[in-house]
């Protein structure tokens, strides 16, 4: 369990990170001296395959978390079992996590949004029949026109709908997106929509961002960018849990990092002494202990673009099964 005493300010300092996360002991489901998220026995099957088998994890209030895994770990159910878009199995009877201190293993998507927790997805969802600035401004909560009675008296929501479309500009300018308002979402690239989503996901003002593969699909130059917004939210006093494949990103901005394999947490620790853990060699490797293990080997880019490949088909398979189970 989680020790009472509270984390060091100052995270934006790389050294008052490197004390903090010093202190964490690097074993699976490891307390954390100020979590903000803490999940127990959370369990999701599909059929008779288990997808999320989480016993305990702990993420840290203010830093920046990488889970990572191979394909079909598991990460992006999880993802939306603790954000409220699934829910767990039977066999998950016991499940709890809560954040910030407020139980949401009974309550919606947008509840656990409103108690400031909120998420990207790995595929975006830009609306892209509307433009970027009411893509954002779909993002504020609490709106008074979003009500039918005081809908029909403008008095009542005009002045806060300024106030939310000047909050609006003021992300988009910070996101570099300002120029591309009035376009419509569908009319940005893969990586432009990256950063819309994260923008609109800012409108609530959140305790805790989580984004799913924030990186894929994104063209080099605005994958710096990204990098550099991530790091600010985390500067600015934001906690970050991310999941990305990409080991040189993982390496660059995590302090850090939890991984997964067949739905269970088998490591945790700063991404140097993860990616030389045994469990996580493992876990990416399978069976195929015949390739180069030597640190570098394991720790380049190309090594584990090549592991990935290994078992891309295997989670192709497996994504195909979850999707015709979840739409029985």
């Amino acid at each position: 369990m989680a020790s009472p005493s509270v984390a060091p300010r100052g995270l934006a300092d790389p050294a008052a990170r490197r004390e903090l996360v010093s202190g964490f002991e690097a074993t699976p489901g490891s307390g954390k001296p100020d979590p903000i998220l803490v999940v127990d026995n959370i369990v999701r099957q599909f059929g008779g395959m288990t997808a999320v088998d989480v016993q305990h994890l702990e993420v840290q209030r203010g830093i920046i978390t990488a889970l990572i895994g191979p394909n079909g770990a598991g990460k992006t159910t999880f993802f939306n079992l603790i954000t409220g878009f699934d829910k767990p199995t039977s066999a998950g009877k016991g499940a709890h996590w809560a954040f910030d201190g407020r139980t949401l293993d009974k309550t919606s998507a947008s509840s656990v949004a409103r108690a400031g927790m909120v998420r990207t997805f790995q595929l975006t969802k830009a609306l892209s029949a509307m433009t970027v600035i009411e893509n954002m401004m779909l993002g504020a909560q609490d709106q008074a026109g979003e009500n039918l009675f005081k809908s029909m008296f403008r008095g009542t929501w005009r002045k806060q709908e300024r106030e939310i479309e000047a909050k609006a500009d003021e992300l988009l300018a910070r996101f570099k997106l300002h120029e591309k308002k009035d376009d419509y979402a569908g009319s940005l690239s893969g990586g432009q929509r990256k950063l819309l989503e994260m923008a609109r996901a800012l409108m609530s003002d959140p305790k805790m961002i989580m984004l799913d593969e924030p990186m894929a699909g994104v063209n080099p130059a605005l994958t710096q960018s990204l990098l550099g917004h991530i790091q600010s939210l985390r500067d600015e006093g934001m906690t970050v849990l991310f999941v990305e494949h990409d080991m040189h990103v993982v390496r660059h901005i995590s302090d850090w990092v939890a991984v997964m394999a067949e739905g269970r947490l088998v490591a945790e620790g700063p991404a140097e002494s993860v990616m030389s853990d045994q469990a996580v060699i493992d876990a990416y490797l399978g069976a195929h202990h015949d390739t180069d293990l030597g640190d570098d080997a394991l720790l380049s880019d190309e090594t584990m673009e090549e592991l990935a490949e290994q078992v891309a088909a295997e989670e192709a398979e497996r994504e195909a099964e979850e999707e015709a189970e979840g739409l029985r």
